[in-house]
């Protein structure tokens, strides 16, 4: 591991200015992410600036309902948290779901959304990523694929994003909040991930010392019967071969309201605006919600290794919905 220096804010105004006026600075939250790819010498960081001291811990309702989400609250206390369990089940069921109990404990939601891609190519500090050396090219286009994304990929990545959070996250419209050098700014989720085109080392629109300081979920009465489900090769702690987040509204047969997120199958975190579209109106089937899955799969780009996330998805979509429309009885 390479050698670096550490230091320690007291307040979000000196963490800012302790990153932003050193190139070669980082923040540290939980460090469930980030020191795991410092030892593997993927990210090169002189120097760590802790900012577990920030006061970004709380979970709060506001006025209108909304739920605000510090970004130094742990993943283990956001699923606990009754507000959260009670109007946003499947956030409380991703989180759950996303790492193991000891993990849980540690990782921060702000470190969460920002963690980096799971694909071992980006991970061996060997093998040409565009991620980690731009320009380099990408070694699973004709390597061991089988992880890798179906949706939004381009010719120089298909790495698929991790995190189980962002899913539903972005399935109600989440508001990410920062404060950097700039000043604050109000991200809204889907802005947040960018696809990677010809820029896959571009993951977000933070700039250096711009710092996450909380997660808005808006009042979204929907979400209250909203259900994650994860599929994966183990039920141990794993990543999503393919996961879930679905919630509808029926109102005398047909499809009021719906919302539809995937994960384990974009390089971002996946809304399923087209699937919605085909929701909406029509009659809240098996049948149906099979045509929507389709529809929305239309423009996946599978490899020969991973071809068979298309068929899983689809299953998982029409489970997911089906789901939500009996009020998560499995």
């Amino acid at each position: 591991m390479q050698p670096l220096s550490y230091a320690r804010a007291n307040d979000v105004d000196s963490a800012i200015t302790l990153v932003a006026g050193d190139p070669s600075s980082g923040f540290l939250a939980g460090g469930t992410t980030k020191v795991d790819l410092l030892r593997l010498g993927v990210e090169h960081t002189d120097r760590l600036v802790d900012i577990n001291d920030l006061p970004l811990t709380a979970v709060d309702e506001l006025a209108d309902g909304t739920i605000r989400i510090g970004a130094l609250a742990r993943m283990s206390d956001v699923a606990r948290d009754p507000r959260v369990v009670a109007r946003y089940p499947a956030v409380a069921e991703a989180l759950l779901l996303g790492a193991s109990e000891q993990l849980r404990t540690m990782a921060s939601i702000g470190g969460n959304l920002c963690q980096r891609t799971r694909c071992p190519y980006f991970r061996d500090d060997v093998s040409p990523c565009n991620k980690r050396e731009t320009g380099s090219g990408c070694a699973a286009l004709d390597g061991i694929s089988r992880g890798h994304a179906i949706l939004g990929t381009s010719e120089h990545c298909i790495a698929t994003h991790p995190s189980d959070l962002a899913v539903p996250l972005v399935a109600f419209d989440a508001i990410v909040h920062t404060v950097g050098p700039a000043g604050t700014r109000m991200i809204p989720i889907d802005d947040f991930y960018l696809a990677p085109g010809t820029t896959p080392e571009v993951e977000h629109p933070l700039a250096h010392g711009e710092l996450i300081v909380a997660v808005e979920l808006p009042p979204l009465p929907l979400a209250q019967g909203s259900l994650y489900l994860k599929y994966r090769d183990r039920q141990s702690y794993e990543f999503a071969l393919v996961s879930v987040a679905a919630a509808v509204a029926v109102e005398d047969g047909v499809v009021s309201a719906a919302r539809l997120a995937l994960g384990g199958v974009g390089t971002v975190p996946w809304r399923a605006r087209l699937a919605e579209q085909h929701l909406l109106g029509a009659p809240a089937t098996p049948e149906r919600f099979a045509a929507a899955a389709a529809a929305e799969l239309a423009a996946a780009t599978p490899r020969p290794d991973n071809a068979f996330k298309v068929a899983l998805a689809r299953r998982a979509i029409v489970r997911g919905l089906t789901r939500a429309v009996e009020g998560g009885r499995s």
